[in-house]
């Protein structure tokens, strides 16, 4: 099971996250943030700061509940990167 050992605030909207299987990745959140009430929020630069780590690494969250499990930010590649990558 793959968790989080650290993040990181990286600019607008980027988290910077460090896996426990020694694998780290940078993350933009903006496509995830929408209209929608739970997502939304996040759209506030104060609000976006205000993620937090579950216990043993299990997750990031919001005070809203608005959440991420480790497994699917692992295993996340933005458009942009698989573009970049099927380019090569």
């Amino acid at each position: 099971m793959i968790s989080i050992t650290n993040y990181s605030i990286e600019g607008h909207k980027k988290i910077h996250f460090n896996f426990s299987d020694g694998s780290d990745k940078t993350i933009d959140f903006e496509p995830f943030i929408g209209e929608d009430k739970l997502s939304q929020p996040l759209a506030e630069s104060s609000y976006f700061e205000k993620v937090e780590l579950y216990e043993n690494g299990r997750g990031i969250y919001w005070p809203n509940d608005f959440d991420f499990c480790p497994d699917y930010l692992h295993q996340y590649q933005s458009d942009e990167k698989v573009l970049v990558d099927e380019k090569r």
